[in-house]
Order: C-alpha cells, then structure tokens, then sequence
C-alpha cells in the first residue's frame, strides 16, 4: 500500500513538472502569436525582469523553465530583433545594425566612409557589447578633448618629429661631405706625423675621435639613405591616424547630438534592458486602455 502511494505520488509530481513546462511553453508561444514582445523578455528571465523592471523580488530564485528554449535563442532573438532595433533607432541614431546569421547582429557606427564595427547587439539581454579596444579609443577620444588633444595627437607628433629629423639628415648631405672630407684630410696629417715616443698617447687618441667622428657620419648617411621611403611610410601612418581622429569626431558629435556627452550615453547603455522593457510596457498598457 505504501508503495502504491509513494509511485502515485511521484506520478503527481512528475504529471505537475511535465504541465508547468507545458504552460510555460504555450504562454511564451501566445505571446509570440499575439506579439507580446515584454511578455516573450518576462518569461525568458523573470529574476531579472522583477528586479530591473518591476523593481521587485522574483518569486523564483532562477527560471529554469527558461532553460526549454534555450537552444532557439537565435530564432527568439531574430523574433524580437525588429521591435528593439526600431526602438534603438530612436534612441541611438547613429548605430546600424546587421544580421550575419540568424538572432545575431553586428553593430556599425555611423553610416559615413570608414564607419567602424563596434561590436554585436544581445537583442535575448537588450545589451549592447562593445568592442573592448574600439570603445576605449571613442573614451579616451572624449577625455583628450578636454585637454585639446585628439586621440592620435601625441603619436601623430612624435612620427612628424621623426620624419623632420630625418630630412634635416637630407637636407645637411653636403655639410657632411665636407666634414668627412676635413677630418679624412686630418686622419693623413695624423698618419704622417712622426712622433716621441711621449706623443704617440696623444695622437693615437686624436686618431680614434677623427675615426669616430667619421663613423657617426657614416651612420647619419645611411639614415639619409634611406630617409625618404622612411618619410614616406610615415606619412602614411600619419594619414591613417589622422582619418581616425576625423571619424572619432563624427562618432562624439553623433554621441553629443543625441546624449549631450558621453557620461550620459553610457548611463542609457546601463539601463537600456528597463528602459526598452518599460517601453513595452507602456505600450501594452495603452492598448488594454484603448480596447477598453
């Protein structure tokens, strides 16, 4: 008899396990069919959903009935993309977006020449996800500026500097010339010079400083050499740096017409899943009002 009732009650809980799941699947698809977009958010992640939107404590400590749908993310996330990009749009003007494969989207800033790819969009977490080294340049981008520097001013600097050295280099070929010309002419005088025995110290270190002096010149006309393909590929990171600080300058212009300054845009990026959320909310709301 015991036994009986432990197997019925094991038949009970299982019965009640395989409805829950059930009616968690048929409620998340009457919301896709009826196009509940915050209903589809609520369901994938109460936890987070109570705590970021309602502002309240979960009565489940982790959804994992959530975990059902977990392998057509991407088929969800494509699902729910059109809502939240035309939201984005609004919001972020300056951010397009494309869909490389299924559910997944990169993000590009901008839409001038040499626009940058910034990241991917997590349309499932509404969160955007930055490349790390791309969003540290738009960053520091905004800290310079307010010291009247761009990014790249220092590297752009030290790479003129060096260019300019190196056609001083060019520009002294004669002055060199004549210099090895003087101090060869002095090597044969020391050469020449016959010597006390107490003097050979002496010309033995004037002949060392001629010959070093000579090396140093050797060594400044095989940079004067080469000086010209040297400015030349500087010139051509300098211009890649510069076309970068002219894009990092649309990329804040765009930040600025739209969030007045940085902090500001990165305080939205912060609440971006609560905003869009409320927004749907609100909409929800506003057609039971007008059904009504």
């Amino acid at each position: 008899m015991e036994n009986q009732e432990q197997q019925a009650s094991a038949a009970d809980t299982l019965t009640q396990a395989i409805a829950n799941k059930l009616d968690y699947l048929s409620t998340l698809q009457a919301a896709v069919q009826h196009g509940d977009d915050r209903q589809v958010y609520e369901l994938l992640d109460q936890v987070r959903y109570y705590q970021e939107v309602k502002k309240t404590r979960s009565t489940r400590s982790v959804n994992h009935l959530a975990e059902l749908v977990d392998n057509i993310h991407p088929e969800i996330s494509h699902y729910l993309s059109d809502k939240l990009i035309d939201y984005l749009g609004h919001i972020y003007p300056f951010f397009y977006y494309e869909e490389y494969t299924t559910g997944l989207f990169h993000i590009y800033f901008g839409n001038w020449w040499d626009r940058r790819l910034f990241g991917d969009l997590d349309v499932i977490n509404v969160q955007f996800k930055f490349d790390e080294k791309e969003y540290q340049k738009l960053k520091d981008s905004f800290a310079l500026e307010a010291h009247g520097q761009r990014l790249n001013t220092a590297q752009i600097e030290s790479i003129s500097g060096q260019s300019e050295q190196l056609q001083r280099l060019v520009d002294a070929q004669t002055t060199r010339d004549n210099q090895k010309a003087d101090l060869r002419e002095q090597l044969k005088e020391n050469s020449s010079k016959s010597s006390m025995p107490w003097d050979s110290g002496k010309l033995k270190d004037e002949r060392q400083n001629i010959i070093d002096q000579l090396t140093k010149l050797a060594d400044e006309d095989e940079q004067a050499l080469n000086a010209h393909k040297t400015i030349k590929e500087n010139d051509d990171k300098i211009l890649v740096l510069s076309k970068e600080d002219t894009i990092l300058n649309y990329e804040k212009q765009s930040i600025r017409d739209a969030f007045d300054d940085f902090e500001h845009f990165e305080a939205h990026n912060a609440s971006l899943y609560a905003d869009y959320l409320n927004s749907l909310l609100g909409k929800s709301e506003g057609e039971v009002l007008n059904n009504d």
